[in-house]
C-alpha cells in the first residue's frame, strides 16, 4: 500500500486559501493556491495531501450542503480537477475528508424534510421525531452530531443514504481521481456502512486509502481487513508532546510498546496508524511544547515510530495557534510558505522516512530509555534502523550493544562508529542505519 511509504500533508481548504467562515455564495477560485505550493511540498518531500473539507457547506465545511459540488467559496469542481492534476503529475496522491457521518442544515435533503416534513421523501435519511423540536425551533426534532443541531446526523442504515454517499465517491473518483478518504468522526460510525464502504473502494480503484478519526477505545474496531486501512494514533499524539513537556520519554516508549511491541499481545502490531504532532482541531505543536528546542525532536520522533506521518500545513516551520483562541485560529492563511531550519530537518526526515523499508514497516523495540532519551529499534529482515532521542540540554553517553560495529545516519547521511559508547549531543535526533 503506496500510503504506508508516505509523507503527508494536511490543507484544511477553507482556512489555508482565506474564505469567508460563513458561506457567501460568491464564487472564487481560491483553491487554485495549492498549485502554488506544490514546489514547497516538493521540497518537503511531502507524496500525499490529506484535504480537509471542500464541498459546499454552510460554514467550516463539516456541514455540507452538497456532496458533489466544490464551495463555491473555493472555486469550480473544474478548478479542483486542475489542482489534483498537478498534485498527481508531481507525484503527490490526493486524499479527501469524507464526512458521512453528518450533512449541514442547508443539506438539499434536509432542506426538503425542513419544507416538506412528513410528506418529504428524505425524511428517512435523518434520525427526526416530528412532534419534538430543536434550538433551531424547526418544529420537529432531529439527532445532531453529539448534540449540535448544526450537523444533522445521517441515517447510515438507509439504503438511499448509503448510495448517495457511495455514488459521491465514485463521482470524486472519476472526476478527480482522488486515491483515498479520510473519514471524519470515524468512531461515530455504522460498522456495516465501513464495510461497504471498504467494499465499494476496494472495487472502485486499486489500492484506494480509507483512514478513520478515532480518539479513543481500540482502533482494531475499525481497522482491519474488512473496515479501514488505518487510523488517527491519538494516543501517541498526546504522549509525543507530554513526554517532551514533563521531560517523561517513558510515556511515549510506553505508548508504543503497548501498541507495536514484540510481545504477541501488542495491539497493533503490522498496522499503519496516522501519525501527527498537530492538526486543524488541536493546538500547533509549537504553541504547546514548552522548549522551543523540542519541536526538532518531536518530529523526528513522530517519523521514527511506527506510523505513517502527516504534517499540518504552517507547523513545518513552526507557526503557532492556540485552540483556546477558537478552531480559526488553527486555521488561518498564509499567503506564502516558508522556509527555515525547521522546514529543512523536517524534508531530511521525510526523504530518510520513505527510503527506508524498516521506518516504514519494521517492528518495534525498545533499546535505551531514560527520562530524557530513548533509542529504539525498527527492524525488517532487510534492513535494521536505530531512532536515538536526546531530550535534554546536556550531552548523553549511550552504553548498548548495537549489534554492528558501524552505522550511517540516514537523515545526515554520516558514518556513526558505535564503539566506546554513543555520544549524543543536547537536543539531538538521529536515524542510525546499521550495517548488515
Amino acid at each position: 500500500m503506496w500510503a504506508y511509504e508516505s509523507v503527508f500533508y494536511q490543507i484544511y481548504p477553507l482556512g489555508f486559501c482565506g474564505a469567508p467562515f460563513e458561506n457567501d455564495g460568491i464564487e472564487a477560485n481560491r483553491i487554485l493556491k495549492v498549485k502554488d505550493w506544490i514546489p514547497h511540498l516538493e521540497k518537503l518531500g511531502v507524496n500525499a495531501i490529506y484535504f480537509s473539507p471542500l464541498f459546499e457547506s454552510d460554514t467550516h465545511g463539516y456541514n455540507a450542503r452538497d456532496y458533489r459540488k466544490i464551495d463555491v467559496r473555493l472555486g469550480t469542481n473544474e478548478d479542483f480537477k486542475e489542482v489534483c492534476d498537478a498534485l498527481h503529475q508531481a507525484g503527490i496522491r490526493v486524499v479527501l475528508d469524507g464526512v458521512f457521518n453528518h450533512a449541514g442544515r442547508g443539506f438539499f435533503a434536509f432542506q426538503d424534510v425542513i419544507q416538506n416534513r412528513e410528506s418529504s421523501k428524505y425524511r428517512d435519511w435523518f434520525h427526526i421525531d416530528f412532534n419534538g423540536n430543536s434550538n433551531y425551533n424547526d418544529g420537529l426534532w432531529y439527532e445532531g452530531w453529539e448534540g449540535n443541531y448544526d450537523l444533522v446526523k445521517l441515517n447510515l442504515r438507509n439504503e438511499e443514504v448509503i448510495q448517495y454517499l457511495l455514488e459521491s465517491v465514485d463521482f470524486w473518483v472519476n472526476n478527480w481521481d482522488i486515491d483515498g478518504l479520510r473519514l471524519d468522526v470515524a468512531y461515530c460510525l455504522d460498522h456495516d456502512f465501513v464495510r461497504r464502504l471498504r467494499s465499494h473502494c476496494d472495487h472502485l480503484k486499486e489500492d484506494f486509502f480509507l483512514v478513520g478519526e478515532m480518539l479513543h477505545g481500540d482502533y482494531n474496531q475499525l481497522v482491519n481487513d474488512s473496515m479501514l486501512h488505518s487510523s488517527t494514533n491519538y494516543e501517541c499524539y498526546k504522549g509525543l508532546h507530554s513526554s517532551f513537556n514533563s521531560m517523561n520519554l517513558f510515556e511515549i516508549n510506553h505508548s508504543l510498546l503497548r501498541q507495536f511491541g514484540p510481545e504477541n499481545w501488542t495491539l497493533y502490531r503490522g498496522k499503519h496508524l496516522l501519525s501527527f504532532v498537530d492538526n486543524h482541531d488541536v493546538s500547533r505543536i509549537a504553541t504547546i511544547l514548552e522548549n522551543a528546542s523540542h519541536l526538532p525532536l518531536i518530529y523526528a520522533l513522530c517519523f521514527g515510530m511506527p506510523g505513517i506521518p502527516c504534517i499540518y500545513y504552517g507547523s513545518e516551520w513552526g507557526a503557532t495557534g492556540d485552540k483556546r483562541n477558537g478552531d480559526p485560529s488553527l486555521r488561518p492563511s498564509f499567503e506564502t510558505p516558508e522556509w527555515n531550519d525547521l522546514t529543512d530537518w523536517i524534508a531530511k526526515l521525510a526523504v530518510a522516512k520513505k527510503d527506508s523499508e524498516a521506518l516504514n514497516y519494521g517492528d518495534f523495540s525498545s533499546i535505551v530509555l531514560t527520562n530524557k532519551q530513548c533509542i529504539f529499534e525498527r527492524k525488517t529482515q532487510k534492513e535494521r534502523v536505530l531512532v536515538a532521542i536526546n531530550a535534554d540540554s546536556e550531552p548523553y553517553t549511550a552504553h548498548f550493544n548495537a549489534g554492528c560495529g558501524m552505522a550511517e545516519d540516514l537523515i545526515t547521511g554520516k558514518s556513526h562508529d558505535f564503539g566506546g559508547g554513543s555520544e549524543l549531543p543536547p537536543y539531538s535526533a538521529y536515524f542510525w542505519k546499521c550495517e548488515k
